[in-house]
């Protein structure tokens, strides 16, 4: 079984010299120095220095020199949460262009029914693709081979994993062949796409700055009362931040622990709060969870929601 069935997340590009151009503009609202200047004298040591007093104090402004862009793959689902972002730049393939997943799962449909496989968009092979599918949804009783098909074209739910509901998987797979039977009978992509399920797949492209990351995105998302695939989303993006960034991320995480950087006199990195060693100094979070389970929860949260 593969992990088709979970949404991705790449870092596409950034900027290498973000975490000292974010020191340098910091430096340089107390001091006369040409900016150049500052660049060329500061330290690695001192970069992390003017970073921890950035984020301890909320002076969030300077964090805004930097970009990372992002490819993600989700359901749209959670593309519509993503978007409600506004300090952020986003690309998102079109609906109507979604049929490439949707041509990817009836390829392997066709493979795994020992057919040869077959390619067009004329309405004789739309209608073709729709009984390939309610064929396929007859004669399967293996949920393996369901999953690994559906997943090629659909984001599924941990909960739908856990119980191996076919039921939810051939419910997917029959408004796909509704929706190539539209399309055989005349009907346009932009109205067929109505009777496709939010969890089919798309690929957005996202671009935001360390303040939106560190300030909104990652606080928001992080939270164990986030939903399941945009907090899984978010964690991922943390980690792959932590690989290229630390010095500007290692503190990031869940609301409880942004607010709690800040009612402290020295940062904690989020790797604390998980393995217990940095105590929460706040009475509650911002969802009312009290000190003594913060961490519980934030442990909760960073779990695969699959493997829960």
């Amino acid at each position: 079984m593969n992990d088709e069935y979970k949404p991705s997340v790449r870092l596409v590009s950034y900027l290498p010299e973000a975490p000292k151009i974010i020191a340098v503009a910091s430096k340089l609202t107390i001091s006369h120095k040409p900016v150049d200047t500052i660049k060329q004298r500061i330290t690695e040591e001192e970069v992390k220095k003017w970073i921890r007093e950035l984020i301890l104090h909320g002076h969030g402004s300077p964090l805004e020199h930097s970009i990372y862009i992002f490819e993600i793959t989700c359901s749209r689902v959670t593309s519509h949460q993503i978007v409600r972002h506004r300090i952020a730049s986003y690309t998102q393939l079109s609906q109507r262009y979604s049929d490439k997943y949707l041509r990817q799962m009836i390829s392997a449909i066709i493979g795994s029914m020992s057919q040869a496989a077959y390619h067009g968009r004329s309405r004789e092979k739309f209608h073709q693709y729709s009984i390939a599918l309610r064929d396929f949804m007859d004669s399967t009783n293996d949920w393996n081979e369901l999953l690994d098909i559906v997943s090629k074209a659909f984001i599924i739910p941990p909960t739908i994993i856990s119980r191996q509901d076919m039921g939810f998987l051939k419910k997917l797979l029959n408004a796909v062949s509704t929706y190539y039977e539209l399309l055989a009978q005349g009907v346009s992509y932009e109205d067929a796409r109505y009777v496709l399920p939010q969890s089919i797949k798309t690929r957005i492209i996202m671009t935001m700055n360390a303040r939106e990351v560190i300030e909104s995105f990652l606080p928001l998302r992080m939270c164990s009362r986030a939903q399941w695939e945009i907090r899984y989303i978010a964690w991922s993006m943390w980690r792959v931040l932590n690989m290229v960034h630390p010095e500007i991320f290692v503190y990031a995480g869940p609301r409880c622990v942004y607010y709690d950087q800040r009612a402290r006199k020295e940062l904690c990195p989020l790797k604390k709060y998980l393995s217990n060693e940095c105590v929460p100094s706040i009475e509650r979070c911002p969802e009312k969870v009290k000190r003594e389970q913060i961490n519980k929860c934030i442990i909760y949260g960073s779990r695969d929601p699959w493997s829960l």
